[in-house]
């Protein structure tokens, strides 16, 4: 098993689910995110899901995950800026429990939302 999996874990039924008390819809759409990105490193690293690890979720993985976002699934600014909101939730919880991968972890985090623009 990976470091991934656990951090996972710990996230949805931890993070989100008792200290957050988050809403239902959040923890979906937070779900969505992960299922998304676990999906598409495994399509870009060619390492099954339960092998996958935090150091593989780099920034310029997450970066092509964000672009794949807008590029190919047809997603708004909007709606990248959600799932890049969720990863920032995740790698925020995953900081003290992985400091082997802070440097990653600080990296993802710098990853800015994409301004909007207005009609």
């Amino acid at each position: 098993m990976s470091d991934l999996a656990p951090i996972l874990q710990g996230f949805f039924t931890d993070r989100l689910a008792r200290q957050k008390k988050a809403s239902p819809n959040t923890v979906t759409a937070y779900r969505d995110t992960c299922r998304l990105l676990v999906s598409f490193a495994q399509a870009k690293t060619g390492k099954a899901p339960s092998k996958l690890s935090l150091a593989d979720l780099d920034t310029t993985l997450i970066g092509a995950f964000l672009q794949h976002l807008e590029d190919d699934r047809g997603n708004g600014t909007a709606t990248r800026n959600a799932r890049l909101a969720a990863i920032h939730s995740l790698f925020s919880y995953a900081a003290p429990r992985a400091p082997e991968h802070a440097a990653v972890i600080s990296q993802v985090l710098a990853i800015p939302p994409r301004r909007r623009e207005r009609a």
